[in-house]
């Protein structure tokens, strides 16, 4: 069946609130376990589970839920699990997606912050990352040219996606990229539809933003309260990726507070890269190594958790965006500006990933065994990551 058929198809399963809390908590469980290569391959994952294995949702809708996510602060894949949850099981469904995507990476993280402090190293885990970065940029790749057939409606929304990926490689920051894009599209349908009144779609976390960002700037002795209110004032103004997340220790629990030191900091970027999951839970081996498994937790809780609650304040509001064709507009011009982030992600992510004859193979494989024979992502990473331990 082709994928413009199943778009429009509605499926007995694809009902809103139609799922079951335990296959949801098994889901994302799965994914958290197995999710490597940071957000854009965790978003090629969940269209692949969601929208063509389950058919839980369409791709058109899978889109409005991405759309929304990046524009809010805080982790886009860990906002989008979230998303998934609530449309599919309602509230309870909202904190059983969210938890079971994050608790994974969150044990994985601390058992490498354990290692760490105990031993003051970390485990080798070059081969890994050797076999499954080629499986990744396959993998976003895929979703990519899926998601961009579906987004993409017409020569005008071409041309956005485009200019916003130009604007991205000129190194225009990630959320006036996806805001230009929102509001140049909603203008010109305005326009052309000579609407005789305008929606107004505000984002209005920027003021908050600038509160957090001025309260979080006095100095503070380490303590668990201190650590959680830092990491809470990071998960509600931080947009971008993790490498974003990245510059705000150092400005801060490096540099200023002198809480890490920069090897430290460096070993906080290598967990990240290497463990599936949300790349925030950096915050949780951080936490670790400033105060135990009691600070992993502070840390984890308070990066995470304003996620949950711009969810739960944005959430409900898609599909009434979507039924407005100024707001539906703004949210089309916001799926193909996110589109184009992703990527020029995978464009730089490639330069590293894809590097000699043997990571070439293994991307060509990968590709042949996804595109053809529809195997599943996490059972391609697992592969790339056995390949890449026996030939690096």
């Amino acid at each position: 069946m082709a994928e413009s058929q199943v778009n429009h198809i509605k499926l007995p399963n694809a009902d809103r609130g139609s799922t079951s809390l335990w296959t949801l908590c098994l889901l994302f469980l799965r994914l958290g376990t197995t999710a490597f290569g940071g957000p854009a391959a965790h978003i090629a994952m969940m269209e692949d589970e969601v929208v063509r294995r389950r058919r839980w949702m369409t791709q058109n809708e899978f889109l409005d839920l991405l759309g929304a996510a990046n524009l809010i602060p805080g982790p886009n894949s860990t906002e989008l699990a979230i998303h998934i949850g609530h449309r599919q099981a309602g509230w309870r469904g909202l904190l059983i997606a969210g938890i079971s995507f994050i608790l994974p990476a969150m044990l994985i993280v601390m058992a490498f912050a354990w290692a760490y402090v105990r031993y003051g190293s970390l485990p080798q885990v070059a081969g890994v990352l050797y076999g499954v970065k080629p499986v990744i940029i396959v993998i976003v790749l895929q979703a990519l040219w899926s998601l961009g057939r579906t987004a993409i409606k017409n020569t005008f929304l071409a041309f956005v996606a485009a200019a916003s990926l130009a604007l991205t490689l000129f190194r225009v920051h990630e959320l006036l990229v996806l805001l230009t894009a929102g509001v140049v599209v909603a203008l010109t349908r305005f326009t052309w539809r000579r609407l005789k009144r305008s929606v107004h779609l505000s984002a209005s976390v920027s003021p908050l933003m600038l509160l957090l960002q001025t309260s979080a700037a006095v100095t503070a002795p380490f303590g668990l309260w201190a650590l959680f209110l830092f990491f809470l004032k990071v998960g509600a103004v931080l947009y971008g990726s993790g490498y974003v997340l990245l510059a705000f220790i150092r400005a801060d629990l490096v540099e200023r507070w002198h809480w890490l030191t920069e090897t430290q900091l460096l070993d906080a970027i290598a967990v990240g890269q290497v463990t599936p999951g949300p790349v925030f839970t950096t915050a949780t081996f951080i936490g670790y190594v400033l105060g135990g498994t009691h600070g992993a937790l502070v840390a984890t809780l308070g990066i995470f958790l304003p996620a949950f609650f711009f969810v739960a304040v944005s959430g409900p509001l898609v599909p009434r965006i979507r039924k407005s064709p100024v707001a539906g507009a703004f949210l089309d011009g916001v799926n193909v500006a996110a589109l184009a982030l992703m990527l020029v992600v995978t464009y730089q992510l490639g330069r590293t990933a894809i590097v000699d004859l043997k990571t070439i193979a293994l991307a060509l494989t990968s590709a042949l065994l996804l595109f053809r024979f529809r195997v599943n992502s996490a059972w391609l990473i697992l592969g790339g990551a056995i390949v890449g331990l026996l030939i690096y």
